[in-house]
């Protein structure tokens, strides 16, 4: 009997199957999920316990068991068969569906140099066990990428006495929807631990002891690590013909081009308010999205609007963010000499984005409210935004704007 068919066993996938039977589907849901063990969380991973990776299981076998949710582990949907409404497991095996849902991720971009697979990378659990395994005092890690993860990584090897060296190809650490002002903060705690930092570099080669760099110079490395993002994983969905743009293109329901397909998490890019499609690469983005796919395939119209958090610990510095935090922020808050948020408002002075940076959840709750803020659409005071006097739950309510 066809039913929902869920290719990707990550966070986005299981969330879309509880979401489904939430919603009250009754029809089969199999997940089918590409690694042989239960499947965990990802996050996790960049921030490991003193034992090495931390392995943090999405679901138990239980609760699987009594959603009644089939779940296919060290399989991959491997072909789909639009017209017939079919897919071809790795193994060979075939199940038919009714609606298909793509939540296959993203991969590891790769060095482009040579020697450029000599690098590891961390996505999996696997990954995650080898890096910190080869994580001791004395031995000399260079870590390629000074985004999120890199640095994240940088924190923990430090922390186990390794020497580590962070190389980035742009002209600061944390230049993706970080304020520089707080990447600048959280640079400066990785310089005080000792990690050496080089921007503007370009790899010319991974050699077995060293990364050499386009200027000439010779970065000894006794462990490669690239963090120099991610690619969705789009195979499925190109070969099925969908259309396919930085992402499996989805409207705001996450329904591809084909009506019975969705798709959702790092491998979709959602067609947003502004009639821009765009991809989110973050955990809570998979969760949301999976959940939204999930009760749609299930009957539900509901749709995609954001905004996306994410959050990074560093030290004891804890930073989060939500939605839009490019460019030059509209209202800066410093609640004391450690704490301190970033607004970005739009042209109608409605919150867009805000950033704060703190020692470990100092600015949680105040992130959470200026989601709030976010989707309330309300327009604001800029003044009142800096002012740390005043509660930002207090300007949920609307005010009048000259």
């Amino acid at each position: 009997m066809a039913g929902i068919v869920i290719a990707g066993g990550g966070d986005c996938g299981i969330r879309a199957a509880f979401a489904a039977r939430d919603q009250g589907y009754a029809g089969t849901i199999t997940v089918v999920a590409a690694e042989p063990g239960m499947p965990y969380e990802r996050p996790p991973l960049s921030k490991p316990g003193e034992l090495g990776a931390t392995e943090k299981p999405i679901c138990t076998p239980e609760r699987l068991q009594d959603c009644k949710i089939d779940l296919l582990l060290g399989v991959s949907v491997h072909s789909v068969d639009r017209a017939g409404r079919r897919v071809v497991l790795s193994n060979g095996a075939g199940l038919d569906y009714d609606k298909l849902l793509l939540a296959t991720g993203a991969v590891p971009r790769k060095l482009a140099c040579s020697g450029g697979d000599r690098a590891l990378s961390l996505r999996s659990l696997g990954d995650a066990q080898r890096i910190y395994g080869a994580a001791a005092p004395g031995v000399q890690i260079t870590v390629i990428g000074a985004g999120l993860i890199g640095m994240e990584l940088a924190a923990v090897l430090i922390g186990r006495g390794a020497r580590v060296t962070v190389l980035e190809y742009g002209p600061r650490p944390l230049g993706r929807n970080v304020p520089e002002a707080l990447a600048t903060r959280i640079t400066g705690q990785h310089l005080a631990e000792g990690v050496d930092i080089l921007c503007s570099v370009q790899i010319a080669e991974v050699t077995k002891n060293a990364v050499i760099l386009a200027d000439g110079r010779s970065i000894p490395s006794d462990v490669v690590v690239a963090a120099i993002g991610v690619v969705p994983d789009t195979e499925l969905g190109r070969a099925s013909g969908l259309a396919v743009e930085n992402g499996i293109r989805v409207d705001r329901q996450l329904r591809s081009t084909d009506p019975h397909i969705y798709a959702a998490g790092d491998c979709a890019s959602v067609l947003c308010k502004d009639a821009v499609y765009r991809r989110f690469e973050t955990w809570q983005n998979a969760q949301t999205q999976g959940d939204i796919a999930g009760r749609n395939m299930a009957g539900a119209g509901l749709q995609f609007g954001g905004p996306v958090w994410f959050w990074s610990d560093q030290y004891d510095l804890g930073l989060q963010a939500v939605g839009d935090t490019v460019g030059q922020a509209s209202a800066i808050r410093k609640t004391d000499t450690e704490t301190e948020l970033h607004f970005y408002l739009d042209g109608q002075a409605r919150l867009i984005g805000a950033a704060g940076l703190g020692i470990g959840n100092a600015v949680a709750k105040d992130i959470k409210l200026a989601q709030k803020l976010i989707e309330a659409e309300v327009p604001l005071d800029v003044a009142l935004l800096g002012d740390p006097a005043i509660n930002l739950k207090k300007m949920l309510r609307p005010i009048a704007v000259s």
